[in-house]
């Protein structure tokens, strides 16, 4: 008989994951013999047998994997025959200065509901039953290697029980660090009217029975609190707006199972198999008429973000208390436990600190959050994924940085780079890894720039990174390019600034791996410092195999912002500002006209005929918020976005879009015409949904064009979209389509954020290039 051996390492997540054990079992599955152990960085394998069963081995090594575990790459090399009767688990080896890849948290796994669910098992509604294959990993680490003393699970020595599961390699919790039972584990309990409240079906049934009254409760999750009330519980919704300060800015649910998302919203396949991925993230889903929840919830909008329940308590508290016939809400409003602005309560002292004038019930439990983490956001556009906000069940994952060669990105420079303003996360290079932080929100607030300067140390540190160059925006006046520019003073280590939009097409090529080639990115969003000190947002960059080179081929017209930030908040102004600058002085009737008061309008049209207070901008986000105070849809803005969100809402409302166009004059977007023919198809009488549709569609078509020009001129063939306005599924999936079949490869968008959230990586392997060149 023809035997051969092989030698696997696997790079990846691979470690407190289950793999040895799985790959002991799938070797046994195929006859083969050999052994296995783990370093810090890998899992090696060494297997001996038949070649067809060794070729479907490392077949089955990828494909059949734990659910946990993250292959980002495998090596096979041929060794010589051993002539091994068996297959074992071998020791541990440690590789000095390595640090692993450390797993995201991961929803409960069907094993361990059925046993939250099985009154005969010993973890029966243990709100915390967790195994190899899911719970807990990223938020309560507190250092490498992943251990359990590393872990804020430390705090909870095993029982003998527990301890047995533990170290059997047979057993489906073995070196599963966060692993415990109702005798071992941490414990639940409730503060409600002064009083404490213990044991796990009594805390339940009384936090049950307040929601079931219109009450808010805090509950501490995985990564942090949430602020929970009945969604069906119209006053309770109103009352948890006005506490939380959040007028208008939509509320997440969480729905007992998938049935219950189904009743609220459409759901497709795609779908269905995103809300239930082990990230379990909410899913952005569109309404159906007939939910049967609060109107307060999402005002305004036609989407609603739906999550599933993804840890044991989640699912105790859509489940039925024994004893008990009151039946559990169904749907529950679950939104980030804090104040609009503020950082994420994720500490119990902290909680009742910050949460005490929003909460009238606290749902805690005594595991320590080590790193907090918030929900993620998911969408999705033609089928795929498109990341909103990446964050609990993605981060720590890395994007891999693969080198396109030795004059392109040099794998090996440790950067930090430290995003954005709003939609804040960071990125860690580290070997051919580009780490980007859990969402951090906006740094606008005190509280917001220490949370940030805490996960910046505490990311740092886990991974062993001594940053060679620290990496900003290049906006002077954003709180991250200030705490880089006071950290490289105290270091020594040197500060780079990145134009904004030049980072947002660089964190697009970086996510495919196109670093080192030609992209022509189409980089559209509120707001960016230019190179020319104005207000960026409608771009066209020409990134080459050169990726520190960057030029601007083409833009929207620029116009007005009077008041600078104040038109931000008040898209009234920036419809004034639009019709400024296309010369439309008959102005009488329409809606943004009969929407502000007098006085205002009158300082507004001086500041626009003189310029004083106002900045230039080609931003297409502020267009946006400009044609919707124009069609009447907001005036006023209360969350970012706000008025282009509902503008694409009304604009799918719409059967056929009105008939607009967009010109396109040189490298420029122009207005004039497409401004005047909204206000005259307004005078009209056309109806606004199809005016937003017709928008739409004229910018869509405008952008192709001027795209088609731009690529003709530099003969690049490869398109990027990118920046917070494809988000904008509408507005994406027009822009896609005028290049269906027209040859271009087509960027999106799949593994962080095409908005402020996704900046960081851009900015990182900008840094890196620009470290490992030198001065």
């Amino acid at each position: 008989m023809t035997v051969e051996r092989s030698r696997i390492t696997v790079h990846g997540v691979v470690q407190g994951v289950g793999f040895r054990p799985f790959v002991a079992r799938l070797a046994g599955d195929l006859g083969l013999h050999g052994h296995c152990g783990n370093d810090d960085v890998s899992v090696f394998i060494e297997i001996e047998g038949k070649p067809a069963s060794v070729s479907e081995f490392v077949r089955r090594l990828r494909t059949d994997a734990p659910p946990m575990a993250v292959i980002v790459d495998a090596t096979v090399q041929p060794v010589p025959v051993r002539g091994d009767e068996s297959f074992r688990i071998i020791d541990s080896r440690h590789v000095p200065g390595a640090r692993t890849l450390v797993s995201p948290d991961v929803a409960t796994c069907a094993d361990c509901l059925r046993e939250l669910a099985d009154p005969r098992d010993r973890r029966y509604r243990h709100p915390f039953v967790n195994c190899t294959n899911c719970g807990p990993r990223f938020t309560v680490i507190t250092d490498l290697p992943y251990d359990r003393p590393n872990t804020t699970m430390a705090e909870f020595p095993l029982c003998d029980v527990c301890l047995a599961e533990y170290r059997d390699p047979a057993d489906r919790r073995f070196h599963a660090q966060p692993v415990c039972c109702p005798d071992c584990g941490p414990h639940l309990f409730a503060e409600i009217d002064g009083r404490r409240v213990d044991g796990d079906d009594a805390v339940l049934t009384a936090v049950q029975g307040a929601l079931r009254g219109g009450r808010i409760v805090a509950v501490k999750g995985l990564g942090g609190f949430h602020l929970v009330c009945d969604a069906a519980d119209a006053s309770a919704v109103a009352t948890l707006r006005a506490r939380k300060h959040r007028p208008d800015k939509p509320f997440a649910v969480m729905t007992a199972d998938l049935s219950v998302a189904a009743e609220l919203c459409e759901i497709s396949e795609s779908e269905s198999a995103l809300l239930q991925h082990s990230a379990r993230p909410i899913l952005l889903l569109h309404k159906r008429n007939t939910a049967t929840i609060a109107d307060g919830i999402a005002p305004g909008i036609d989407d609603l973000g739906v999550m599933l329940p993804y840890t044991p308590l989640h699912h105790l508290l859509f489940t039925p208390t024994p004893g008990s016939d009151a039946e559990p809400p169904r749907v529950l409003v679950m939104t980030s436990g804090n104040l609009s602005g503020e950082p994420l309560c994720f500490d119990n002292d902290d909680a009742r600190t910050r949460l005490r004038d929003i909460a009238d019930v606290f749902l805690m439990h005594d595991r320590r959050i080590a790193v907090p983490c918030e929900d993620s956001v998911l969408a999705v556009a033609d089928g795929a994924v498109l990341p909103i906000r990446r964050s609990r069940g993605f981060a720590p994952l890395p994007v891999v940085l693969p080198a396109q060669g030795p004059e392109i990105l040099a794998v090996g420079a440790e950067i930090l780079a430290v995003g954005a303003e709003i939609k804040n996360t960071f990125c860690l290079t580290r070997q051919d890894y580009a780490f980007c932080s859990a969402h951090l929100g906006d740094m606008g607030s005190l509280e917001s720039q220490r949370a940030f300067e805490t996960s910046v140390r505490q990311l740092t540190h886990l991974h062993g990174i001594t940053p060679e160059a620290v990496v900003a925006d290049r906006h002077p006046g954003y709180s991250t390019h200030h705490w880089a520019r006071r950290y490289s003073d105290s270091t020594g280590v040197p500060l780079l600034t990145v134009q904004h939009h030049h980072a947002h097409v660089a964190s697009l090529m970086a996510e495919h791996g196109l670093v080192g080639t030609t992209v022509l990115g189409v980089a559209f969003d509120g707001t960016g410092y230019g190179c020319d000190t104005t207000v960026w947002g409608g771009e066209l960059l020409l990134v080459g195999p050169d990726i520190l080179d960057s030029r601007r081929v083409g833009h929207v017209q620029p116009f007005s912002l009077p008041g600078g930030d104040a038109a931000v908040r008040n898209p009234v102004r920036v419809a004034l500002a639009l019709l400024h600058e296309c010369g439309i002085d008959d102005v009488d009737g329409l809606p943004c006209i009969e929407a502000i008061p007098a006085a205002e309008r009158a300082a507004v049209e001086s500041q626009l005929v003189s310029g004083v207070g106002c900045i230039r901008t080609t931003s297409a986000g502020r267009l946006f918020d400009g044609v919707a105070s124009l069609l009447g849809v907001r005036h006023r803005v209360t969350y970012e976005a706000q008025a282009a969100i509902e503008l694409e809402a009304l604009a799918r409302t719409a059967p056929h879009p009105a008939s607009l166009t967009m010109q396109v004059e040189n490298d420029q977007l122009t207005l004039p015409l497409l401004v005047s023919g909204i206000v005259t198809s307004l005078r009209d009488g056309t109806p606004p949904a199809a005016l937003a549709l017709g928008f739409h569609h004229a910018l869509a078509a405008a952008t192709a064009d001027l795209v088609d020009r731009a690529a003709t001129a530099t003969g690049a063939s490869t398109i990027g979209l990118t920046g917070g306005v494809f988000q904008n599924r509408l507005f994406l999936a027009l822009v896609r389509a005028h290049w269906e079949s027209s040859g271009y490869r087509v960027l999106t968008h799949h593994r962080v954020p095409p908005n402020d959230g996704g900046l960081s990586l851009g900015q990182a392997v900008i840094g890196a290039a620009a470290t490992m060149r030198g001065p």
